[in-house]
């Protein structure tokens, strides 16, 4: 246990917490009125501690699921559960609550997380102005906490004047200055250079090893997340594969489908006509062969 985890309300600062889907739909409007279906379906566990990647091209659905995970978006179909409590259809009033204590949204881009005038540690300490009084008594100081994400070395500057890296670093603090147990972070990456990146990347382990927070982090960067132990692919709403521990496996709906790896994808394109055998290793996936013989 975290030398800096306390009690608040039952439950230990930091301690992870889970996040399940279950059968998740979402669908907006646009502009023009044309409905969208951006998430199509979606089943995924999040188990306490774990830390996760959600991997995909822009418009894949990763953003989207991210804010329904955060209760910031609600889903058309299916339940949102975290920590075991279902926020599918909170009233904003429980989710303000789960939000104080639970869970943490570190926005794209650190300046829209921090105030740029205050330094890192009045930053830290102004996150905290809405918890209740016991709630901050529970808390280590800003400073503390600082130290022990490793940042206590940034000078007493406003953050504006911080390096780019410096900058999320300290954002990343002052989101999980309530104590949450889940990080949500939205493509906490996207702005820095490689060895920054590599530095938060880092803190992210960091919290996650000596904290025990549940890390889930929104990326469109394969480098990202190759470093992190498991990596969720959208793709066109659904989830695509999972990646662990440097091995990529296919998931399975629950209708049947699945999304097929981009290099198997190239040897039965749409349309094709495939045969599934069980065998007494597995399933024998093969082409069907059109009337003169020839695999498609």
């Amino acid at each position: 246990m975290s030398a800096l985890t306390t009690t608040a309300g039952g439950r230990e600062l930091w301690q992870g917490v889970s996040a399940r889907c279950v059968s998740v739909v979402h669908i907006f409007t646009t502009a023009g009125g044309h409905d969208v279906v951006a998430l199509r379906g979606v089943n995924l566990d999040i188990r306490a501690g774990e830390q996760v990647a959600l991997l995909g091209p822009s418009g894949s659905g990763k953003s989207t699921l991210l804010n329904l995970l955060a209760g910031v978006l609600r889903p058309s179909a299916g339940r949102i559960l975290i920590d075991g409590q279902d926020i599918s259809r909170a009233d904003e009033v429980r989710l303000g609550r789960l939000r104080a204590s639970t869970m943490a949204y570190l926005l794209q881009g650190a300046g829209r997380n921090l105030v740029p005038y205050l330094d890192a540690v009045t930053n830290v300490e102004w996150a905290r102005q809405g918890l209740s009084a016991t709630r901050r008594r529970s808390l280590p100081t800003a400073e503390e906490l600082l130290r022990r994400l490793g940042l206590d070395d940034l000078p007493a500057h406003p953050v504006e004047r911080l390096s780019p890296g410096e900058r999320q670093g300290v954002a990343l603090a002052a989101a999980m200055s309530a104590g949450a147990g889940l990080l949500l972070a939205d493509e906490p990456t996207s702005q820095l250079g490689h060895e920054d990146r590599d530095r938060m990347l880092d803190l992210f382990d960091r919290l996650n090893r000596e904290f025990g927070t549940t890390v889930v982090i929104v990326t469109h960067d394969p480098e990202v997340s190759a470093r992190i132990q498991r990596s969720i692919t959208i793709r066109g709403g659904r989830i695509g594969r999972e990646g662990r521990l440097g091995a990529d496996y296919g998931v399975v709906d629950e209708d049947g489908a699945v999304h097929l790896p981009e290099e198997v994808a190239e040897r039965f394109p749409a349309g094709t006509l495939v045969r599934f055998e069980a065998t007494a290793d597995g399933v024998l996936v093969t082409p069907a062969r059109d009337a003169g013989g020839a695999t498609p």
